[in-house]
């Protein structure tokens, strides 16, 4: 199959993440408002070109104070840095549906590569007779690497909030006619 434009579907995509809270829980958050390109052969994603932009402001950890800090100076700043970007810079086929796409990050102005490990779920025909795919990805990332360095000490030891963040994508994709 050749390389197709697909348009990634909003309302059955998910960007999440989860992060430790005070060395014992986990915190977990979305972001609702994003863009994404994808163009790729849903059967071989190693010539794809993936694409995601994200708006920094739509973070939901379902607490408003909290959701409030993540936006200020201390974390990802959404007045001076409103978006942050994926572009996949290299795919590797790992078997079994699975790849491991490389691409540049970018948060805070600051831009490193990270790795997600994307499993493809399926293809299939929508009620309304429209090709459908989906993708699933995970990967970890160091926010201190971004500039996201805020942080408070312990008494017990250790800091409020990790520096190790686990990201998870639900990707739903129709074919462009």
């Amino acid at each position: 199959m050749a390389k197709t434009k697909w348009n990634v579907d909003p309302a059955h995509t998910t960007l999440e993440f989860s992060v430790r809270h005070m060395m014992i829980s986990k915190v977990k958050g979305t972001f609702h408002d994003f863009e994404a390109s994808v163009e790729a052969d849903p059967e071989d994603l190693t010539t794809a070109d993936i694409r995601f932009s994200v708006d920094t402001a739509s973070i939901d950890t379902r607490n408003k104070d909290r959701d409030a800090h993540l936006k200020g100076e201390d974390f990802f700043d959404v007045e001076k840095y409103p978006k942050m970007t994926f572009q996949s810079t290299d795919i590797v086929k790992k078997g079994g549906g699975e790849y491991e796409v490389t691409g540049d990050l970018t948060i805070r102005d600051t831009t490193r590569p990270v790795t997600f490990t994307v499993t493809f779920e399926g293809q299939g025909k929508s009620p309304w007779g429209q090709e459908v795919v989906g993708f699933s990805g995970k990967g970890t990332l160091n926010r201190s690497d971004f500039g996201l360095k805020w942080n408070a000490p312990l008494e017990t030891g250790g800091v409020l909030v990790g520096d190790e963040v686990n990201i998870s994508i639900e990707l739903e994709a129709t074919k462009e006619a």
